[in-house]
């Protein structure tokens, strides 16, 4: 506890000492606690000059300036002020005898911190992560036992690389890396495309407000590949249709429907592989750029496109499809009067690949027949308003979902996604 205390007491003597000194010059001043809790003041000037100085303006009755590499003996003698500062050079400030450190450092010595920038060269590990080592010349201070420390250094890096709004854009990355030197290799994502990292000077140099110095790599050549699979739907208006196709992650669509599969794959791509399952079964393997499908069938699908390029990246992105279960409904009455409301008899349906509907009157006579089942009976025969009254009609129909080896309905006798439907439907006119 009693260590403690002294420990706390010395460092608060420490900073009186500091709040004593008064620089002249422009610097910046850093506060650095070493690993043995000794303080060390690290002034860094923008260019030392004849007229620097760093004076002691307390209360001290003495106060004397030594190098780091001079022998402190006990003085009464009163020298405040520290003149011809040298960089790279520790001073101890001895007020009373009670010592304190400083650290001077020109950061003229230090203007183009980078020598050069190496982007790893083993293109097989550039598929997610690129690994960059600068050669940086480092800030570092001691203490007055000759232990070697290294300042944190801040960077600003700027490069390019593609970001997927509907299509492929290129924007500008602005990043601030800290180098925990004396080791300066930092991960950055893999770049999406072609482009020059530039290195800017530290944030010591932007508290200096002295003007900003850049290193400029050579052109990197992006080998990380990457797609949006993207999937583009018929469009479906019927207003009868139960289900239409929407456009997320899973898609729920009504087949019969035909569906284009957009790769929207970076540069660096050089092959495609679209893969199909319907569960656990394949369908479908092929390695176009784009894909083109008709679903016909009920069921869960999984497309995936899986890109790459000639040296070992990948990239895999998917979507799922669910084929819905078919299904018809067929109206009662319907009223052809021209108010834009039922005015045709239509069925509502769902994945209904295959139809056809056949109207009588009453006499059994064919008056209207269609096989597509988003249209409908406009109410007239021979392009004249039929009769009202009632109709018989027929429906013959197959789903999505239809298994000619599924064992027949025992009410039915008709097999899953099989429909044979028989009824009336009454025309009325009403009025509009």
């Amino acid at each position: 506890m009693k260590k403690n205390l002294l420990t706390v007491c010395f460092s608060l003597l420490t900073l009186a000492l500091f709040a004593n000194l008064e620089v002249k010059g422009n610097y910046l001043k850093l506060e650095q606690i070493t690993s043995l809790n000794d303080t060390v003041l690290v002034y860094v000037f923008d260019s030392i000059t004849v007229n620097d100085t760093i004076k002691y303006v307390g209360s001290g009755r003495t106060a004397n300036w030594f190098e780091y590499s001079e022998p402190i003996s006990n003085t009464t003698n009163y020298f405040p002020e520290l003149t011809n500062i040298k960089d790279g050079t520790g001073y101890i400030l001895d007020v009373d005898g009670k010592r304190t450190s400083i650290w001077v450092i020109d950061y003229q010595n230090y203007l183009r911190a980078f020598n050069s920038i190496e982007i790893e060269s083993n293109f097989s590990e550039q598929c997610e992560n690129l690994d960059i080592t600068f050669d940086v010349k480092p800030l570092t201070y001691k203490t007055p036992s000759n232990t070697l420390y290294y300042l944190p250094r801040y960077f600003k890096v700027s490069y390019q690389t593609l970001e997927f709004i509907d299509s492929w854009n290129t924007i500008n990355v602005d990043t601030t890396i800290t180098l925990a030197l004396p080791v300066s290799k930092i991960s950055f994502p893999a770049p999406l495309c072609d482009t020059y990292y530039i290195i800017s000077d530290d944030s010591i140099a932007s508290q200096l407000k002295m003007e900003e110095v850049s290193f400029k790599s050579s052109l990197y050549n992006a080998v990380a590949v990457k797609c949006k699979l993207t999937p583009v739907i018929t469009t479906r208006d019927a207003e009868n249709e139960n289900e239409r196709p929407t456009t997320p992650k899973q898609l729920s669509i009504s087949a019969p429907v035909e569906m284009q599969f957009l790769s929207n794959a970076n540069d660096p791509t050089k092959f495609y592989n679209w893969t199909i399952y319907k569960g656990s079964d394949m369908i479908i393997n092929r390695t176009d750029k784009d894909h083109r499908y008709t679903f016909t069938e009920a069921g869960v699908y999984n497309v995936k496109l899986t890109v790459s390029n000639d040296i070992a990246c990948f990239y895999a992105d998917s979507v799922t499809i669910t084929v819905s279960e078919s299904r018809i409904e067929v109206p009662n009455v319907f009223t052809p009067n021209g108010d834009e409301y039922n005015n045709e008899f239509r069925v509502a349906f769902k994945s209904i690949v295959k139809f056809d509907c056949w109207v009588y009157n009453r006499w059994g006579r064919l008056v209207y027949h269609w096989s597509d089942p988003t249209k409908g009976w406009d109410g007239k025969i021979g392009g004249k308003d039929a009769v009202p009254g009632p109709y018989f009609y027929v429906i013959k129909a197959y789903g999505s979902d239809y298994d000619p080896e599924s064992e027949p309905n025992k009410e039915t006798k008709r097999r899953v996604g099989e429909y044979i439907l028989k009824g009336d439907i009454n025309l009325l006119r009403g009025v509009k």
